[in-house]
C-alpha cells in the first residue's frame, strides 16, 4: 500500500490537479461536444451549472475553464452558459451520457460505464415492474405509482401526455406532478429521453430499462459492495482528495459502505488514506496518482 509517509502535502498541489482534471484552466476547457463526451468520461459524473460543496466536477466550470463562475444578468446572451446548457441537451439525447437528477436531487451528467454502479446502489435487481413492490412498501408515492402505471402502458411519453393520462392536466396538480416525476427520476425507474422544442417546449421520458438496456442489465448483476468501490475510485480519479464524511454526504452511503469501499482500494494501492494536508483540518483521502506526480 504507497504511503504518504510524514510530509505535509500541499493544498495548493491538490487544488491545482483537481482543476486540471475538472478542466477548469482556460488552456483546457470544453469547446464542443467531443470534449464535453471525453470530459464526462473522464471524471465519471459531473453537474451541469451546480456546484457541490462536496467537490464534484461541474460542466460549466469546464465550459469556461474557471472555478466558480458568476452567473451572469443577461444569461441568454452568455456563450458559457449557452454551450453547458446545449452540451447538457445534446449528450444524453444521442444515449452518449445518461442525464437526470441522481445526487441530492441535484441534476448530473454519468459516464455510461459507470453508471451501473449508480443503478446497483439505487435499484440493486430491481426492474421497471417491481414499482409495484416499493409502492406496497410504502417506499414510492401513490403520484409516483400512477405514473408508472402509466408507462406500463405506454412508452415513451411525453410530459402533457403523461398528466393526461394521469387525470393531472389542471394547473393545481403541476407541484404534486412534477414532485412525483422527481422521485421517480431519482429512484431511476424513468428518464428524460428528448427535450422538443417545435411546435411547443415540451419533454420526452421513457422507461429507465427500455432507454438504457445494457447498463441497466449490467447493474442488476453488480454487487452493491463492488458497486461503491467503483463509484469511489471513479470519483477520486477526478477529484483527487475527499474525506469519508464528504464521500458518504455526496453520494448517499453509509459509513460503513464508504469504509469498506476505501480499505479495498487502499490495499490496492488505489488511494492512500489518513493523508495530512497543510493549513486543512482532519486527515484526507488522496488519489495515488497525485502523489506520484509530487
Amino acid at each position: 500500500m504507497p504511503r504518504a509517509g510524514d510530509r505535509l502535502l500541499s493544498p495548493g498541489a491538490l487544488l491545482g490537479l483537481r482543476d486540471r482534471r475538472f478542466r477548469r484552466r482556460r488552456d483546457l476547457r470544453v469547446r464542443g461536444e467531443r470534449a464535453a463526451l471525453a470530459f464526462v468520461n473522464s471524471v465519471g459524473c459531473c453537474s451541469t451549472f451546480y456546484r457541490f460543496p462536496e467537490g464534484l466536477a461541474c460542466l460549466w466550470e469546464a465550459v469556461v475553464g474557471r472555478p466558480n463562475p458568476r452567473w451572469p444578468r443577461r444569461s441568454h446572451h452568455d456563450w458559457g452558459i449557452g454551450l453547458t446548457w446545449e452540451l447538457k441537451d445534446t449528450l444524453p439525447t444521442r444515449r452518449q451520457v445518461y442525464y437526470g437528477k441522481l445526487l441530492k436531487g441535484r441534476p448530473v451528467l454519468v459516464a455510461l460505464d459507470l453508471f451501473p454502479a449508480f443503478y446497483a446502489l439505487v435499484r440493486g435487481r430491481q426492474r421497471a415492474r417491481d414499482y409495484r413492490v416499493e409502492y406496497e412498501a410504502g417506499r414510492l408515492s401513490l403520484t409516483a405509482r400512477r405514473i408508472m402505471d402509466s408507462f406500463t402502458r405506454e412508452h415513451p411519453q411525453y410530459t402533457r401526455e403523461i398528466r393526461g393520462n394521469c387525470f393531472m392536466l389542471e394547473p393545481g396538480k403541476t407541484r404534486e406532478f412534477e414532485r412525483a416525476m422527481a422521485e421517480l427520476q431519482q429512484g431511476l425507474w424513468v428518464v428524460k429521453s428528448e427535450e422538443r422544442y417545435e411546435p411547443t417546449f415540451s419533454y420526452r421520458w421513457e422507461l429507465l430499462e427500455a432507454w438504457l438496456p445494457e447498463p441497466v442489465a449490467l447493474g442488476r448483476r453488480l454487487r452493491r459492495s463492488a458497486a461503491a468501490e467503483q463509484l469511489v475510485a471513479r470519483y477520486l480519479a477526478g477529484a483527487v482528495f475527499s474525506t469519508p464524511a464528504l464521500l458518504a454526504r455526496l453520494f448517499a452511503l453509509s459509513h460503513a459502505e464508504i469504509s469498506l469501499a476505501v480499505d479495498r482500494l487502499a490495499r490496492a494501492g488505489a488511494l492512500v488514506p489518513d493523508c495530512a494536508v497543510g493549513g486543512w483540518p482532519g486527515r484526507w483521502l488522496v488519489h495515488a496518482a497525485a502523489l506520484r506526480s509530487r
